[in-house]
């Protein structure tokens, strides 16, 4: 009896594991079965994002909760392919980011999988022969599980998985399913850069659009020119943006507009092509490109100016070998993304699309000059053909009828009147004169010779000086004084270069009619009680030699104020 009850309970036996057998498999048929729902789901959650940095936040923590893993990272590549240039966790809180400090860069272990992007998995991570440990105050981690994020043919970055929660290895399931939630990561991606780019051309289109409706509207070159300036700026994220354009006969370029950060210590600033990011543009007539623009040992003219900024790039206004246009520099915070082919490219098509419409501002500018030129060659004619001659003619009937007047006061009178008549006739000839001249001379003229005089000097100096113009300065004063002008001025500003350690210089120049005034103040040491003075006298008898004054006094709020006149009649 006993012997046959053993006997029927072994198939009983036997049907209980298998029933266990079967439910083992269908345990695990369902957990495969939530598995792949969850990748599922984790690849619609992903995919529908167009967002770059919403995509791969999701991608982050879709892996972590795919793994059951306690820790989960993706670095992102750096644009040089062998360091990370965007780091982004789960599982830590912002106190214990804060305290572990910087963010990794791709040494160690997560390095190993830019170096070979195929995946890693193991069980110990510190055994591995290129970990090199967690730095203070990072958590301990054991398991390790890295795939590769590839969009299309390139390693876009890496997820990096540690630690199950329920204290098991990594398995080959866990690499299966992240390696499938990496492809659909790399499509994402792909997406999103793709809709950034897009959206990114579209605000270059209507930038484009606006520049040319300002154009088509009537607005100045220097407006055209700021709204350039600032549409960059804004698209790309720069902190600042300046246009520097080429100083004619120099090796040199101005700063002529500059938007944010200290735009006074920028403005009107002039540097050499040879050492700064803007020149090597100009000269090049290529984009220039650096990471660290405070600190790039290649741009070593110029004042240092670009304390606390980073990634930058200058970009010529209009293509062509040697100075052209201008250059357009726009410069990001030290720390952020680096200017990549993706931003470079739209930015030369834009930056070509603004040389032309600088262009076109100037062929407009040059048709209106010619039209003013015009305008006064016909004024000069008629004064001389018309006005003259009439009040010659007046002039003539009057004098003839002079001598038919028997009453001695008339006749004064009417003398008198001749003589005004001849002194109106030499002042519209002086008139004429002026209007033909300033034709003939362009840029000879006593106020241009001022302006690349300061120009050149901001060189030397390295800062903007302060220029005001008043007066008929190209037609009341002679030749002769405004060349004894353009040296003092000269010699002036030289001195402020050598001596006076200032970093502010004011320039004044006016003719008032009888005399011709140039003042020159600066905020430095003063003018020394023992030192040469050669310089100083040489300006005093410039002035005495023409009959005018030279002055050089210590204002009470510092620096020195030098005051040079001269007689123009």
């Amino acid at each position: 009896m006993g012997t046959d009850g053993a006997r029927s309970r072994i198939p009983q036996l036997r049907l209980d594991e298998l029933l266990e057998e079967l439910q083992a498999r269908i345990d695990a048929a369902r957990g495969t079965r939530d598995r792949v729902h969850s990748l599922l789901e984790a690849v619609l959650s992903v995919g529908r994002e167009l967002d770059l940095t919403q995509v791969l936040r999701r991608i982050v923590e879709a892996a972590a909760l795919l793994v059951d893993a306690r820790y989960a990272a993706l670095g992102v590549i750096g644009p040089d392919g062998e360091t990370l240039s965007d780091f982004l966790t789960v599982g830590l809180s912002p106190e214990e980011i804060a305290k572990i400090g910087p963010y990794p860069t791709g040494r160690g272990l997560l390095g190993e999988l830019i170096r070979n992007p195929e995946p890693l998995r193991l069980e110990e991570l510190s055994e591995h022969p290129a970990s090199y440990g967690c730095p203070a105050h990072h958590p301990v981690m054991r398991t390790f599980l890295g795939v590769p994020v590839r969009v299309r043919d390139e390693v876009f970055g890496n997820l990096y998985l540690t630690d199950r929660r329920s204290g098991e290895e990594f398995d080959a399931d866990d690499e299966s399913v992240i390696a499938t939630l990496a492809v659909a990561a790399g499509v994402a991606i792909d997406n999103a850069r793709l809709y950034e780019e897009a959206q990114r051309q579209q605000r270059w289109l209507s930038a484009s659009a606006e520049i040319t409706r300002s154009l088509l509207s009537g607005s100045s070159r220097s407006e055209v020119t700021e709204l350039i300036a600032r549409r960059a700026q804004e698209i790309t994220g720069a902190r600042l943006a300046d246009v520097s354009v080429p100083v004619p006969g120099t090796d040199t370029v101005r700063v002529e507009l500059a938007l944010g950060g200290d735009t006074a210590a920028r403005q009107g600033l002039v540097v050499p092509l040879d050492g700064t990011l803007s020149g090597e543009a100009s000269a090049q007539g290529s984009p220039a490109t650096t990471v660290d623009l405070a600190g790039d040992p290649r741009l070593s003219g110029g004042p240092r100016r670009f304390e606390g900024l980073g990634p930058a790039v200058a970009v010529p206004l209009g293509r062509t070998e040697g100075p052209g246009e201008g250059v357009l520099l726009l410069a990001r915070e030290a720390g952020e993304p680096a200017f990549t082919e993706r931003e470079i490219g739209p930015l030369l098509g834009f930056a070509d699309q603004a040389a032309l419409a600088l262009e076109l501002a100037e062929r407009r500018r040059d048709a209106e000059q010619l039209v003013l030129l015009e305008d006064r060659d016909r004024i000069a004619r008629d004064l001389h053909d018309l006005a003259i001659q009439r009040l010659f003619a007046t002039g003539m009937t009057l004098q003839s009828a002079a001598r038919f007047i028997e009453h001695p006061g008339a006749s004064d009178r009417v003398l008198r009147a001749v003589g005004d008549l001849d002194d109106t006739i030499k002042i519209i000839r002086s008139t004429i004169f002026g209007l033909r001249a300033r034709e003939e001379r362009g840029g000879q003229g006593l106020r241009a010779r001022a302006v690349r005089t300061v120009e050149r000097a901001q060189a030397v100096l390295g800062f903007p000086l302060r220029l005001s113009m008043d007066g008929l300065l190209d037609t009341d004063v002679p030749a002769e004084v405004a060349e004894h002008v353009v040296a003092v001025l000269g010699e002036a500003l030289s001195n402020a270069a050598r001596h006076a350690k200032a970093n502010r210089v004011e320039v004044a120049l006016h003719a008032t009619g009888q005399r011709v005034v140039l003042t020159v103040q600066d905020n430095g040491v003063g003018v020394p009680e023992q030192g040469r003075r050669s310089g100083l006298r040489n300006l005093a008898e410039r002035a005495h030699g023409l009959g005018g004054a030279f002055e050089v006094i210590s204002p009470t709020e510092g620096g020195t104020r030098l005051t040079w006149s001269a007689p123009v009649v």
